[in-house]
């Protein structure tokens, strides 16, 4: 099963230096969400991760710096989603970029299938949201029938529930506020999702 870690909105303490030893400690993909933030404060931002970590970021917004860095993911908000066409987004595909958006209806993922993978929730009731519900049922499960895209679960991940996301038949997790609400515990709490994240299918069929 894989883990997504989203970026704090607001920068945090010593934040280039947090992100870094995430990805030495084995993050495969950060999604950098700076709402407030313009190209200038990312670009600071970006500076301060090592190269060689570029390929494992996805850009929430300023697309227009990926290049810049090598940087192949893109993330669509569902605005952005809307605004923009499927024809510009199949340009980008074609050139190898990853596109992520994300979701609060599932009955949109038939539509979503110039998308690589979506977020969906929240899954449970939200850390970094107070006041942010779960959406899914007691018992619920995922149902991808026909659905190519990866479906990521969002919303009060912690190292306790990963295996009830696995459950639920999502193909990830997406971990924020677990993660930053003591940013300088962040690496350590890394550790500790990670030590809890099951494996995929794939991952079992590799060791038969």
């Amino acid at each position: 099963m894989e883990l997504i870690v989203i970026s704090n909105p607001i920068s945090v303490v010593d934040e280039t230096i947090l992100i870094n030893n995430l990805f030495i400690a084995g993050l495969t993909c950060l999604h950098i969400r700076k709402p407030g933030a313009d190209a200038k404060s990312l670009r600071e931002l970006i500076n301060g991760i090592a190269p060689r970590f570029y390929n494992r970021i996805a850009l929430h917004q300023c697309h227009e710096l990926a290049p810049d860095y090598g940087i192949k993911r893109l993330h669509y908000t569902e605005s952005d989603r809307e605004n923009t066409s499927r024809k510009s987004r199949a340009v980008l595909k074609a050139a190898a970029y990853v596109l992520s958006t994300s979701i609060h209806d599932l009955t949109l993922l038939p539509s979503l299938s110039d998308f690589d993978y979506t977020f969906y929730g929240p899954v449970f009731n939200s850390l970094s949201k107070p006041g942010y519900q779960s959406v899914v049922p007691e018992n619920f499960k995922l149902n991808k029938t026909g659905i190519s895209l990866k479906v990521m679960a969002i919303g009060g991940i912690t190292p306790v529930n990963l295996k009830t996301v696995k459950t639920m038949n999502f193909d990830g997790a997406t971990v924020l506020g677990a993660l930053w609400k003591q940013p300088q515990q962040a690496v350590t709490t890394f550790k500790d999702l990670m030590k809890n994240l099951p494996a995929s299918s794939t991952d079992n069929n590799k060791n038969d």
